[in-house]
């Protein structure tokens, strides 16, 4: 793949490729500390939901995904904005997920968002620095709130004031 990368708003039809990203992940890795299989008719609301999710598409292939979702169910955080990108594989150090974000952080700036967080499970020095380079500063560290595959996970919390 050489071609140009399009960032834009997921649609429906991305829902395969949106759902084979977030498997592996689920499957493979720490990223998500989801670990059940996907529900695609839940990714298809998110995909069509009032929240921003985009995708990176080079040659019509879908190669990564970032999202936005509320960050707790209280109205008090209603602000308040949890960030998540994924990248396929293929699509790993390319300068995908800066493109992502760099389309993503506008729009939560513009919906009225005043905070936006991150949460890095670690040790994941790629995930730090593309959000820190997206402005993104580190807060905190939750220690040991994870297990999955077998490890027991410290997650990173990163802010960004929009």
């Amino acid at each position: 793949m050489s071609g140009t990368v399009l960032v834009r708003d997921a649609v429906p039809d991305d829902l395969e490729a949106v759902v084979a990203i977030y498997q592996h992940e689920v499957d493979t890795g720490v990223a998500t500390f989801e670990t059940r299989a996907v529900d695609a008719e839940e990714w298809r609301a998110k995909i069509t939901g009032p929240e921003p999710m985009l995708v990176a598409e080079e040659d019509g292939t879908v190669l990564g995904v970032a999202y936005a979702s509320p960050y707790r169910a209280r109205p008090a955080y209603d602000r308040t904005r949890e960030t998540s990108v994924y990248l396929a594989a293929v699509g790993q150090g390319r300068g995908l997920g800066t493109a992502l974000y760099d389309a993503l952080l506008p729009r939560l700036r513009d919906g009225g968002f005043h905070t936006a967080l991150a949460m890095v499970a670690l040790p994941n020095e790629a995930s730090v620095r593309l959000h820190e380079r997206a402005g993104f500063e580190r807060v905190g560290v939750l220690r040991e709130v994870g297990h999955k595959l077998g490890r027991v996970v410290d997650v990173a919390v990163l802010q960004l004031m929009l």
